[in-house]
């Protein structure tokens, strides 16, 4: 069955290219839909969508934008119109995977686009800048960029390559027959987060939730998984939370590597989720350096190199309180009951008994300061065991679970 593949191009500028891709569509029994998200120019090629219907979408007339045109507002304007025509197409569906093209300006425009899509749906980039940090074009969505190495400008026999390559994995990605299925069933897909520090007990989590009967997605507790976990929540995809890391927590206090935003870890408690926490991997921070070189502020603690440029210090009991304050003031929008997990013999492998961040008054100071300022609805359950130990983990699960069943019933 042939599937629709949206093309946001500029037609005014990239018009050879739009028009190869729209035959390499075809030439694979497909379907183009060729939006033009320009403004300015004329266009070189017609389009299925014009630019003035997508102005339209966007809340204005591209006549009156024209007059004294912007880049801020006009960028604005088609970005917003391709949005609402692509989530009504997708939501009919009529659009399997979304293809961009462009340079820095429709990078942006382009990804801005699909940011606000569905995961699951394919959305390729293909781009003049994918070759350096594209997380800013990326954010937390599944964006596939594509380094396009030379410009786009106009057709040669590399580009229409990488045109070519473009084309056909948008098309293999729309002829997948594996399909994320966001339908809620008996039982809440759970999100967990994770850190390295924790992944022992992260595969005794799955194992014990997978016994259970329920499914799990994993996120990588580094700033974009934190955000990446809670937009999912947002969504309606997650339903329950074991939230096992909170080293996004500690890096945003501090302001680096993993930092996970000022919303990290007050989503679910704002959705009435079921959750249980655990501060996994909050007694240290990552610090991104210069191979092995260990920042001046932290030579008198304790520390390692989680890698050669990811430096770890262990966190004092005065600095390691500001994290146990923000965790809790984070928390105040929990409405409904939740578990605080506390692992007295450390929140991750670093810091158990004999670990290299073992710190016993900083886990101590810590601790209470959680216990002292955690919102009554968020019931403390205290052990003795640290944070990867099967007992540990199993419990965790079992509260969670029946969290779940009181919601359920």
């Amino acid at each position: 069955m042939s599937k629709t593949i949206a093309l946001l191009v500029t037609l005014d500028t990239k018009d050879q290219e739009a028009g190869y891709l729209v035959e390499q569509i075809k030439n694979r029994g497909h379907v183009p839909l060729l939006m033009d998200i320009g403004v300015i120019g004329d266009p070189g090629i017609p389009a299925d969508i014009s630019r003035e219907e997508i102005a339209r979408a966007g809340g204005h007339e591209l006549s009156a934008m024209l007059v004294n045109p912007t880049r801020e507002e006009a960028g604005q304007v088609m970005v917003d119109g391709s949005r609402k025509i692509l989530l009504e197409k997708i939501a009919a569906g009529e659009v399997h995977a979304v293809l961009g093209l462009g340079g820095t300006q429709g990078t942006s425009s382009c990804c801005d686009i699909m940011q606000v899509l569905p995961y699951g749906l394919p959305k390729i980039m293909v781009s003049t800048v994918a070759s350096g940090d594209t997380s800013s074009f990326v954010g937390i969505k599944d964006i596939t960029m594509m380094f396009s190495v030379s410009d786009i400008l106009k057709l040669n026999p590399f580009t229409r390559k990488i045109l070519s390559n473009a084309a056909a994995a948008a098309c293999g990605m729309a002829e997948s027959e594996s399909i994320f299925d966001m339908q809620k069933g008996e039982k809440p897909l759970i999100g967990m987060s994770n850190l390295g520090v924790l992944t022992q007990g992260a595969i005794k989590a799955l194992k014990y939730f997978e016994d259970a009967g329920y499914e799990v997605i994993v996120f990588h507790a580094v700033g974009s998984g934190g955000k990446a976990m809670e937009q999912m929540m947002k969504e309606g995809i997650i339903g329950a939370v074991f939230d096992y890391a909170m080293g996004e927590i500690a890096d945003d206090v501090y302001k680096v590597l993993r930092a996970g935003g000022p919303e990290r870890l007050t989503v679910a408690g704002k959705l009435g989720l079921p959750q249980v926490l655990c501060p996994g991997g909050a007694e240290h921070l990552g610090i991104l350096v210069p191979p092995h070189e260990v920042p001046e502020e932290f030579k008198e603690h304790k520390y390692v190199f989680h890698s050669p440029v990811i430096f770890v210090p262990r966190l004092n009991e005065v600095e390691i309180c500001k994290i146990a304050d923000d965790i809790c003031k984070r928390l105040q929008h929990t409405k409904n009951k939740a578990y605080f997990m506390i692992p007295l013999q450390g929140v991750g492998r670093y810091s158990i008994p004999g670990g290299v961040l073992e710190d016993k008054v900083s886990d101590a100071a810590f601790f209470q300061s959680l216990k002292d300022g955690l919102p009554k609805n968020i019931i403390v359950v205290e052990k003795d065991m640290h944070a990867e130990e099967d007992a540990f983990v199993k419990e965790a699960v079992e509260r969670l679970i029946s969290l779940i069943e009181e919601n359920t019933n």
